[in-house]
């Protein structure tokens, strides 16, 4: 491929990541275009100066390819630094959503480090197991939660900071659409953050659909959920503090996980099981399955895809099934504390919908509820380690050790003990 179309390429992936191709129909190749050019923005940035550069040295020299370079270039600094804000936008976010001085009541207050760019860490973002092994990080492997084979089993990560008894625990659900997905392929960034710090970090498989069609993969949510309140304990893990995270298909299971504690409908022969959590962190989630919102994207994703592919039934024939899915229509005062996190140029999943579910909850919950909505950001930004997720983890890292002290301090003050932390301090 010549040096002029390289360029031209990079043009016009540098342009579809600043302002993704509208539509609907578009919404896929729009994403897997932009998620990697905006998440992988710095390498790509030093590809183009390093081909520019080369092409410079030939006899040859094509004006065109090295004025597309230099846009190119210009736009992908751009994406650099909008990447960057997102410790900015995280942290205010937070203290819109816990207060101001919410810092105060971490175990350990944020350092300049914490807060500043971890370049060394995002110079290749693929070396996941090697960050693992640095930080001490163990994974318990395969463990059988459900009666699935393979689809009903999870991973227990812990580390050398993990305590014997009493470690807060975070469940991750991850995403696919509901169709594909694995347990060991997202959120590893902040599960071996979690780790690292001593939590015991849970993740799982389900159920696919359409397979397996809705609602198994709640059900093998709430199942492991189930799981994690009796075996826990095994891995150091507190069975009375439980989170929750995942993404797009994950962070849905995840809301609906937390607004439907103990839901008879989607706990089918272990309905006395406690499948409730203590808090949520539903990243780019799908929050309206039926359409509620008015928005016209939902009701295209409710048609096109959710009916045919993951509930085999339409929505005129079954409107109670995509009412009972959609976490924006089961908010109630008691949902536990909240933050959602979407990103404003999400093709994929139309961040309008995380704005409503936002909105709902603010409206009735007695819980705290934090959004953060990332300028720039597209659907799965937090796969691997970048600059715009390495803030978040860290974000997340704060807004979950902040909940962690709340809720040891509200145990407290009700006269419930306090966990028993055997071993080295969860902080």
């Amino acid at each position: 491929m010549g040096f002029v179309r390289r360029q031209a390429i990079t043009a016009a992936l540098t342009a579809n990541a600043i302002r993704p191709v509208p539509g609907f129909r578009a919404g896929i190749p729009a994403f897997f275009a932009g998620w990697l050019t905006g998440e992988l923005a710095p390498h790509l940035l030093g590809l183009t100066t390093a081909d520019a550069l080369a092409h410079t040295r030939g006899s040859r020299r094509d004006w065109r390819g090295l004025a597309l370079a230099g846009l190119s270039s210009a736009g992908l600094a751009y994406l650099i630094a909008q990447s960057r804000t997102a410790v900015r936008d995280a942290e205010d976010a937070l203290v819109e959503g816990l207060g101001v001085d919410y810092v105060e009541q971490l175990d350990a207050k944020p350092t300049p480090a914490d807060l500043a760019t971890p370049w060394r860490r995002i110079a290749n973002p693929f070396a996941f197991g090697r960050a693992a092994r640095r930080a001490g990080v163990e994974v318990h492997r395969d463990i059988p939660f459900a009666p699935y084979g393979r689809r009903g089993l999870l991973d227990v990560y812990t580390s050398e900071a993990t305590p014997a008894s009493g470690a807060p625990v975070l469940l991750q659900v991850h995403g696919g659409g509901w169709t594909i997905g694995n347990k060991d392929q997202q959120g590893l960034p902040l599960m071996q953050h979690m780790a690292a710090k001593g939590w015991v970090c849970v993740a799982i498989n389900y159920r696919l659909a359409p397979r397996d069609p809705w609602p198994a993969q709640i059900v093998d949510v709430k199942s492991a959920i189930a799981w994690i309140k009796e075996h826990i304990a095994e891995y150091g893990g507190d069975p009375d503090y439980v989170a929750i995270t995942g993404g797009s298909a994950g962070g849905h299971l995840t809301a609906l996980a937390a607004v439907t504690p103990n839901a008879p409908e989607f706990q089918p022969g272990f309905e006395s099981a406690d499948t409730s959590v203590q808090v949520a962190v539903p990243y780019y989630g799908v929050y309206d399955w039926a359409g509620a919102s008015g928005l016209r994207s939902a009701e295209l994703m409710r048609d096109t895809f959710l009916a045919p592919r993951i509930v085999k039934r339409r929505f005129a024939d079954a409107p109670e099934v995509f009412e009972q899915a959609s976490p924006l229509l089961r908010v109630t005062p008691d949902d536990p504390d909240f933050f959602v996190v979407h990103g404003s140029r999400d093709t994929l999943v139309d961040p309008g919908q995380a704005r409503a579910f936002v909105q709902a909850l603010r409206a009735s919950s007695k819980r705290t509820v934090t959004y953060a909505e990332l300028p720039g950001a597209q659907h799965a930004f937090d796969i691997f380690p970048s600059i715009r997720s390495a803030h978040l983890v860290r974000a997340t890292d704060r807004f979950l050790h902040w909940h962690w002290s709340s809720w040891r301090r509200e145990r407290l003050s009700t006269g419930a003990p306090e966990p028993v932390v055997d071993g080295p301090e969860a902080t």
